[in-house]
């Protein structure tokens, strides 16, 4: 079995890769891997095993279709995690967003339906949803993105929907709730706050905090994504969540508990622009059909990353300097 994953020196899809170096997937603990990552800002060459012998990295573009003619053949399948992601920078420049999510999606699929690549699984984002006052979205629910990155994720979507329609493409689509976990960039909500609380420095809450988000572990997300790899039907989407409801406020407070941190740090800060107020997902869909059912308690959870974060500052503190100079003080992507 080869396996071919896009963006995974990244967050998501290295905690993948990684699972399935170690053997945490049955059935697959001989499978090669090639991760094709582009290793922007967001990834990072050190979140893989430098020389294991499964694994193959090559350093290149997912809208490169020459580099993917002659990578793809002779893998059984691509997991397409690659990905520009936080909301805010899309809102201040969205042509990246557009150019890898909507053009490096299709470039991917192209090359697969050429490279005669029989399995490819697409991972998505609740985001593309919208925003939902009260109840959940189900897969059937209309897309209706407020922000770029959401928009281009959607597009993405929509264009992995017509590749299986159109070339038959045995493809899937993932959409997420917000994941946290142990190396996500600090640009993110989780690991922003907890590296400058850390440090005892302020963390930007946007506007009353009451925004409401899910959140997912990474490794739930991650037996998620396999399980619809080697079991979900061609064409279909299926919803990844855990029903961990939060407001960014009861997020933010839970953060300055874990870290000892002094609650004067909170700092409100204007809204962003259509800041989305709630996100939910139904997932019934893949815990009948798939037998997914999430493992990671959210309060043990939280408090183990918190942990790691305090404990690996040596992998955070380069990708903090260059995030934050690019930021400031503006809130982190939630």
């Amino acid at each position: 079995m080869r396996l071919f994953v896009t963006g995974g020196a990244g967050f998501i899809g290295s905690h993948y890769v990684r699972t399935l170096l170690s053997g945490g997937f049955p059935g697959y603990e001989h499978a090669d891997v090639t991760v094709l990552d582009k290793l922007t800002y967001a990834g990072n060459r050190a979140n893989l095993p430098a020389d294991h012998p499964r694994l193959r990295f090559v350093a290149g573009d997912v809208c490169d279709r020459a580099l993917l003619l002659d990578l793809l053949p002779g893998h059984d399948a691509v997991v397409h995690f690659a990905a520009e992601s936080h909301v805010d920078r899309s809102l201040a420049d969205a042509s990246p967003f557009v150019r890898t999510n909507v053009g490096g999606t299709q470039t991917l699929l192209d090359a697969c339906v050429a490279s005669r690549v029989q399995r490819v699984v697409h991972i998505s984002t609740d985001e593309v949803y919208g925003s939902i006052a009260e109840g959940a979205w189900t897969e059937e629910w209309p897309l209706l993105p407020n922000s770029p990155y959401a928009a281009s994720k959607a597009a993405a979507d929509l264009v992995a929907r017509s590749y299986w329609r159109s070339h038959r493409l045995d493809v899937s689509i993932t959409r997420c709730s917000n994941n946290y976990g142990p190396y996500q960039h600090p640009e993110k909500l989780i690991p922003r706050f907890v590296t400058r609380l850390l440090r005892g420095r302020p963390v930007p809450l946007y506007g009353d905090g009451g925004n409401v988000r899910e959140w997912l572990h990474v490794a739930d997300h991650c037996r998620a994504v396999h399980l619809v790899l080697t079991r979900g039907r061609a064409g279909e989407i299926y919803n990844v969540g855990q029903g961990n409801e939060r407001t960014n406020r009861q997020m933010t407070d839970a953060l300055v508990r874990l870290c000892g941190a002094d609650p004067g740090l909170v700092r409100t800060v204007p809204d962003r622009k259509g800041h989305d107020l709630r996100y939910a997902l139904d997932d019934t869909k893949i815990r009948e059909e798939l037998g997914y059912a999430p493992a990671v308690p959210f309060e043990r959870g939280l408090a183990e990353v918190v942990d790691w974060y305090r404990e690996n500052t040596g992998w955070w503190e380069s990708a903090r300097d260059a995030a934050e100079s690019a930021v400031r003080l503006t809130p982190a992507g939630v």
